[in-house]
């Protein structure tokens, strides 16, 4: 096992690199720059070209790449050019509102999910089978912004249970029990939505794996042998029919920290979902950089987590 860490740690190096030119060099080639972006008609050429020297704008691709990359091995990702900030600090101050929401409706969806799909395999065709279905498809099939929509409409400008958006209410100072409850509510719509968009597609994973564990021979044996239907499916089945969906939750890791760009931006949360979209269209290529290759680095450790996740679900699987 201790090998089999360290030497998929060391394949990821190869792995990194490669990632890494293909970032640079995707945004690099990309047309224009900050500078055009924010171009206005009374910036002469030569203040342009003034501007490019600053920002380093100026220099052959291939140096560029390499005093970016020396400077990510040390932990930076160099300055937003649309916040005047380090990228890791615009990341920090933003990345963990999106973390919030996401790790909530993660552990929300991947409850429903298991469950529901445990209860639609084992009673395949039955009322319950049939509801669980119709509402899976049916998130399934509205999107995002129409759903996040239609629940501000019901609980928030109809019935006033939950705020518009925002993170907090504005101009107050709460602290303690007080904050967190308030932050709680704010978080609710959002939350309902990701759970809704996200609980659809693993529930029909779930269930789909679990109509195929339940059929094998040693889980007819497992009945034949006396054992209660309860210990068949949630200790034997379930723990094989989970092993096809902790692939899903290792590729989940960077979904955690990517921030939901049009939720955020209807609900009005400070994650950095919006932040990014702003820097797509600001042309600011270091923090799209640095964003992205954090987001390549979480995929990687991802599934690195998954394939250990392997071996401590699955018995059988040997790390050698």
């Amino acid at each position: 096992m201790k090998q089999y860490v360290i030497r998929r740690l060391l394949n990821m190096i190869p792995t990194l690199i490669g990632i890494s030119l293909l970032i640079f060099f995707v945004f690099s080639l990309a047309p224009g720059d900050f500078v055009d972006a924010n171009s206005n008609p009374n910036l002469t050429a030569e203040r342009a070209q003034e501007l490019r020297e600053i920002y380093g704008l100026d220099k052959p691709m291939m140096e560029r790449y390499f005093t970016w990359i020396g400077n990510v091995l040390k932990g930076e990702f160099g300055d937003s050019l649309m916040y005047k900030q380090p990228v890791t600090k615009v990341l920090n101050d933003y990345m963990w509102n999106s973390f919030l929401l996401a790790v909530v409706a993660l552990v929300l969806y991947w409850i429903i999910a298991v469950f529901v799909g445990i209860i639609s395999a084992t009673r395949q065709y039955s009322l319950f089978d049939a509801g669980a279905t119709f509402f899976v498809f049916a998130a399934m099939s509205l999107p995002s912004f129409f759903i996040g929509l239609l629940l501000i409409k019901l609980f928030a400008v109809d019935y006033h249970i939950f705020p518009v958006g925002g993170m907090h209410t504005t101009g107050s100072d709460l602290s303690g029990l007080s904050r967190l409850w308030d932050l709680a509510k704010h978080m609710f719509l959002p939350v309902m939505v990701l759970t809704m968009i996200h609980a659809g597609s693993l529930t029909r994973y779930v269930r789909t794996s679990m109509l195929e564990v339940i059929r094998q021979d040693y889980i007819r044996t497992a009945r034949a042998k006396g054992l209660k239907e309860k210990v068949v499916i949630y200790k034997h089945a379930l723990r094989n029919a989970l092993l096809p969906a902790i692939t899903l939750f290792g590729l989940e890791l960077p979904g955690l920290f990517a921030g939901a760009i049009i939720l955020e931006r209807i609900y009005n949360w400070p994650g950095i979902g919006r932040i990014n979209l702003e820097a797509v269209g600001l042309r600011d290529y270091p923090f799209l950089m640095g964003f992205t290759m954090f987001l390549a680095l979480l995929t990687v450790l991802g599934n690195f987590l998954a394939d250990l996740l392997y071996g401590t679900a699955d018995p059988r699987i040997r790390l050698k």
